[in-house]
């Protein structure tokens, strides 16, 4: 297992989590901070509260104040914003669940993250990853488990083997059991179909591919069914399939015989919250890379490289 910086694996993520139903004082909070203004982003959280009280909205966006103090290095800062924001997630869930709505899960999971990513960058792994265990088996079965599982596979995935996909539906080919693939170097590209930046990495991947084929590089690219397409809101598992492969057609064409496991329990197994997630498994089947994100040409080849070594 390769040592490597704490704060420049883990800041990043935070960064490729978007809120998807953000309100006003959630864009306002993020314009602000974007900006580098943390005083116009709490005076905005300031008026906010005064006017609507404590709102999901409002713990969404007070959960940015977290994050961006995190990516700054304000660690202090940092853990007593998480710390702020979970409590006042916590009170909310006294009278409601935490998927009744989507601010609330982003909020705490975010809070979580900075608490669990805090510890780490003060070298506090052993807490981090208790913080993060504690987590799970608390809301382990709600929309946020796949984020906690990506920031405690962060933490101590590298070095152990990979756990065994799933494949109830697949396109393509279907893949073989990692089991099997022991003694070849394997690259896990987890996708989505509304992922542009997935779109963006397949050519990287596609070329990867026909470089370390001699040497036995094996790709899988689990997705997963998300309930809509960009055409329709409530999109059935058969119809989001059809879209699925389409979408594949479309913009996969040089891995149309890449196997596509889709379930996801994979997902959630390998936290891929973050699209793509790029996992590099060495020959003996453990995991040598774990990165949520896309990775350039040049980064991703040197990784394989370490891989594909006899």
């Amino acid at each position: 297992m390769r040592s490597r910086g704490l704060v420049f694996r883990l800041v990043p993520v935070i960064l490729t989590v978007v809120s998807f139903a953000s309100a006003g004082i959630v864009e306002d909070v993020r314009g602000a901070l974007a900006r580098n203004s943390f005083p116009t982003a709490d005076s905005e959280l300031k008026a906010y509260r005064a006017g609507n009280g404590v709102t999901a909205e409002y713990i969404e966006a007070y959960s940015w104040m977290a994050r961006a103090a995190l990516r700054s290095g304000a660690y202090d800062q940092a853990a007593a914003y998480a710390k702020e924001t979970k409590g006042l997630a916590l009170d909310q869930l006294k009278k409601r669940s935490l998927d009744a709505e989507p601010h609330l899960p982003i909020a705490l999971g975010a809070a979580i993250e900075v608490q669990a990513q805090t510890l780490a960058a003060r070298g506090q792994r052993t807490q981090a990853v208790a913080v993060l265990q504690a987590a799970l088996r608390t809301f382990g079965k709600s929309s946020i488990q796949a984020r906690l599982q990506k920031n405690l596979n962060l933490l101590s995935f590298e070095g152990r083997p990979a756990p065994a996909l799933r494949a109830e539906q697949f396109l393509g080919s279907k893949a073989p059991a990692l089991a099997q693939l022991k003694g070849s170097p394997v690259l896990l590209f987890f996708w989505a179909h509304w992922c542009g930046d997935c779109k963006a990495e397949a050519p990287i991947i596609t070329h990867l591919r026909s470089e370390y084929a001699s040497k036995g590089l094996t790709v899988i690219g689990p997705t997963r069914l998300y309930g809509y397409t960009a055409q329709v809101e409530h999109a059935s598992p058969g119809d989001e399939l059809a879209y699925i492969d389409g979408v594949r057609h479309h913009f996969y064409g040089g891995l149309l015989d890449m196997p596509v496991p889709i379930s996801k329990y994979n997902f959630d197994e390998y936290g891929a919250s973050t699209t793509p997630t790029l996992v590099l498994l060495d020959r003996a089947g453990k995991v040598a890379m774990y990165h949520p994100g896309a990775l350039p040409y040049d980064q991703l080849r040197a990784e394989i490289e370490k891989v594909v070594a006899p």
